[in-house]
């Protein structure tokens, strides 16, 4: 799924996650429904993907912005 969407992209698109905070046991959520930002990172960059922008201000969430590794 992840080669389709880099297909898709535009050489300068960009792909959000916004994901529940795997590093924080508070985050009232199944951990299967929880991801950390090195669980992000790493299979997005197996993908082609670079973390662009790591957003700290929403408080149960990731907001994880990747572009096209080129």
């Amino acid at each position: 799924m992840l080669a389709g969407i880099r297909k898709s992209l535009k050489p300068e698109g960009k792909l959000l996650l916004i994901e529940y905070r795997g590093e924080d046991p508070e985050v009232a959520i199944k951990p299967l429904h929880k991801m950390t930002v090195k669980q992000v990172e790493k299979e997005l960059t197996a993908n082609g993907f670079r973390l662009v922008q790591n957003g700290q201000f929403m408080k149960i969430q990731h907001f994880l912005i990747f572009g096209k590794d080129e």
